[in-house]
């Protein structure tokens, strides 16, 4: 759904964020990580205002350790950006980031830079 937040999880990554034919921003984190809670109104804001043109993603990492394993998520809260099925390298982000490093990053996504 275009400008919302989905939840995932180990056994709905693959459909929800590898087989996407949109760029994907997907925000690791964990309920009782403080800096989390500050990275994720900004994806709320970032779902809603990049609309249709980006699929915006939640996964909570102590629910989730399988895929948090596979992308050796070690530190959160981590942002990772997908398109065509694969991480797109050199653009995760872990911890807080200002609101426009991680628009400019769906910006190059968006425009296939």
């Amino acid at each position: 759904m275009a400008g919302s937040v989905i939840d995932v999880t180990d056994e709905t990554f693959d459909a929800e964020v590898l087989k996407c034919d949109v760029p994907v921003m997907v925000d690791m984190w964990a309920p009782w990580c403080g800096p989390c809670r500050m990275v994720s109104p900004t994806v709320d804001e970032l779902a809603h205002e990049n609309g249709s043109k980006v699929k915006a993603c939640k996964l909570n990492v102590d629910d989730c350790p399988e895929t948090a394993g596979k992308f050796g998520i070690s530190a959160i809260p981590t942002v990772l950006f997908f398109k065509d099925g694969q991480e797109v390298e050199n653009m995760r982000m872990v911890g807080v980031q200002p609101k426009t490093v991680y628009q400019q990053a769906l910006a190059k996504l968006i425009g296939g830079e």
